[in-house]
């Protein structure tokens, strides 16, 4: 028996550590998973993503249920806590593996993403750059990498650069934060 109530979005934007913690606190997502797509290597490794040259970029899957988070909340939440007007950039994190990109699961995907980005135009200080594209292989990062900032939210990277993400969902999103 297939499952229908759930369905998979794919969304770069800069760190994964920032889109999981976000992801994993909303209403109606199953799972976020950490992991790497868009490049040319196979099972590529933590390391090789960091120093650029792979192509991937650092990403989240989520598994959600669309009766209770649609694909476009999830692309709501998704612009609102991260920069789609840098290229290849996030913050201090540099490099094509930080980019803004939406990896469409299906065609309606893509579309809803072009319809978001178009109707987002002028919203910026500058364009956005956030590239939609059909998803390729998603490669899950190492295991170290999952849950990771519940895990070491303590640590100086999770406490300036993360946790203002979340503290940014939880009030800009309030209806959107899981219950339990």
């Amino acid at each position: 028996m297939t499952d229908t109530t759930s369905e998979t979005a794919i969304l770069a934007g800069g760190c994964f550590w920032c889109l999981e913690a976000v992801f994993l606190l909303a209403e109606g997502v199953h799972t976020v998973t950490s992991g790497y797509i868009g490049g040319h290597v196979d099972a590529p490794t933590y390391h090789q993503v960091c120093d650029g040259t792979t192509g991937h970029a650092e990403a989240i899957r989520i598994e959600f249920d669309p009766a209770r988070i649609t694909f476009d909340d999830l692309l709501e939440i998704f612009f609102a806590i991260h920069d789609p007007t840098t290229l290849n950039r996030q913050g201090n994190d540099v490099g094509t593996q930080y980019r803004s990109a939406i990896f469409a699961t299906t065609p309606a995907q893509a579309a809803a993403a072009q319809a978001r980005i178009a109707a987002l135009a002028g919203a910026y200080h500058a364009p956005i750059v956030t590239e939609v594209v059909p998803a390729p292989v998603f490669w899950p990062a190492e295991p170290y990498h999952h849950d990771y900032f519940s895990r070491n939210g303590h640590q100086p990277y999770c406490q300036v650069i993360v946790a203002p993400k979340v503290q940014k969902f939880l009030r800009a999103f309030p209806q959107r934060v899981r219950s339990t």
